[in-house]
């Protein structure tokens, strides 16, 4: 097999998974040589993120330009993910570096610079003091230490401490109840973001999303450079999930600040309606923090460790998201390796199929939806081997990834942008070729490509599914039906 890619040719056969949700590794000082990347895509590593809240651009370009290396190496596209570090609220300095807090003292907040001490503490954010009204809660320390407000002004909080703790300099603070007039985008995130459209990155996650408006502000940065995926780790977005699932591209479920902000046991109650409602958005979800914590230092991970991440497949996610695991831990090669083997264990589930089928929702009432649905029932039908997707945008492609079909998806777009991001859908085998300018074009091309990818064998049918004219988002109008033969893949174009 022969693909193009804008700097020249793949000349290695695309690798090809044997599972469908796909797994995002996170690179770090622990992984960051060309050898240790590879290693992590030969474990099962599909996506890799860049952690902005940690390391310099001159970081994050190299191992930017490594993954680019290494999709020819691999012949298979790579996304590349950039996580924005977003606002962090803090406490500031104490005069002794920490004090000690008892539950039922009265202590103070002060918008000052100044040095704090066992009954009040600076903090340097006006627009918490501006947001915290009497019986609110904050949380300091990552919920360790709660305070209850019961007075408040706009340069002074008065509380009384609920559970305590010692509490020392620069620790977070966070403000479940409230909704803080603050952008989600900090001057640093800004220049970030600049770096990263430089740089060509395939997705931004935005932290700190609090409300739609955060993902308009972000969009109209980043202008259809690359897919937004928002953060969901503040209750307020919970509020307004259904109108930020609408506007993003992709929605993360951020169970470190989420479960900070709100009981242990709503977490995995809001895990499953996120989920739900990006699945019944075709919008692709992604489960992160926490999923296999212990192999930071463990080579096994724990059984409870197993389930979490068996859990989100079974609830749906098109992605399960590795962090410290792979970015500082000892055993980064392993983790990847138990994520790649824990999900292809619950693919093959017979209770997954179950599930997966009574989840799927009807189709919305548009061409697209009723030709995407069409090609899974045909291809159940038929026992195809494969449905095929040729979209110039994408979009053809993540509604039939959207109907959870029992068959692979082969992606197949002429832009290579496109590609890279649509390796982040549940089920779909992206790849980049050459566009087409007929419809017999696109119909032999995309028999020659599955064959030729292992996706079918002489005598098997695909379903071919394509919007005609090319290039229009939605589009998505045409299914076919085609036998594979050796008259079709001997039909000798390069793709």
């Amino acid at each position: 097999m022969m693909a193009f890619c804008k700097q020249g040719q793949y000349v290695a056969t695309m690798m090809k998974r044997t599972r469908n949700a796909k797994i995002i590794a996170t690179l770090g000082p622990g992984r960051s040589s060309e050898e240790e990347i590879a290693e992590l895509v030969e474990a099962g590593a599909d996506i890799f993120r860049l952690n902005f809240s940690h390391g310099t651009h001159e970081d994050h370009k190299s191992r930017c330009d490594i993954i680019r290396g290494l999709e020819k190496r691999f012949g298979r596209p790579i996304g590349v993910l950039m996580d924005l570090q977003g606002p962090k609220l803090r406490v500031g300095k104490f005069e002794n570096g920490s004090i000690m807090l008892e539950a039922g003292q009265p202590f103070r907040l002060e918008l000052t610079d100044a040095l704090g001490n066992e009954t009040v503490a600076p903090m340097p954010h006006p627009e918490i003091f501006a947001a915290l009204r009497p019986e609110m809660d904050l949380l300091l320390d990552d919920g360790k230490i709660r305070l209850r407000v019961e007075k408040s002004g706009k340069d002074f909080i008065e509380t009384i401490v609920v559970i305590g703790g010692k509490l020392s300099n620069n620790k977070g603070v966070n403000v479940p109840s409230a909704i803080l007039e603050l952008s989600a985008m900090t001057k640093k995130d800004h220049a970030d973001l600049k770096f990263g459209m430089e740089m060509g990155v395939d997705w931004v996650a935005l932290s700190f999303v609090q409300r739609p408006a955060d993902v308009e502000e972000i969009r109209a940065i980043v202008k259809g450079r690359a897919g937004i995926m928002a953060k969901l780790e503040k209750p307020s977005a919970i509020d307004h999930l259904y109108g930020i699932v609408e506007l993003a591209d992709a929605v993360m479920v951020a169970r470190g600040d989420l479960g900070v902000e709100l009981p242990p046991e709503d977490v995995p109650v809001l895990q499953k309606r996120i989920v739900n409602a990006c699945r019944l958005a075709g919008k692709p979800v992604v489960v992160a923090t926490q999923m296999l914590e212990s192999m930071i230092t463990s080579a096994v991970p724990t059984r409870a460790e197993a389930s979490d991440v068996a859990t989100a497949i079974y609830d749906g996610a098109d992605a399960v998201m590795l962090s410290a695991e792979t970015a500082v831990g000892e055993y980064p090669i392993e983790s990847v390796t138990i994520m790649d083997r824990i999900i292809n264990r619950v693919e093959r589930d017979s209770l997954y199929t179950k599930i997966t089928e009574a989840a799927r929702s009807l189709p919305e009432a548009t061409a697209a939806d009723a030709i995407s649905a069409s090609a899974r029932q045909s291809a159940d039908t038929i026992s195809a081997q494969a449905i095929v997707s040729f979209s110039s945008t994408g979009s053809t492609t993540l509604r039939i990834s959207r109907e959870r079909p029992s068959v692979p998806i082969l992606g197949l777009t002429p832009n290579l942008d496109v590609a890279r991001r649509l390796v982040l859908a549940w089920g779909v085998h992206s790849y980049r070729t050459r566009d087409v300018s007929s419809f017999t074009e696109m119909m032999g091309k995309s028999v020659r490509i599955a064959q030729r990818e292992d996706f079918a064998l002489d005598g098997d049918d695909i379903v071919i599914v394509a919007g005609i004219p090319f290039g229009i988002a939605g589009g998505t109008n045409i299914m076919h039906i085609a036998k594979v033969g050796p008259d079709t893949s001997a039909q000798g174009k390069d793709e």
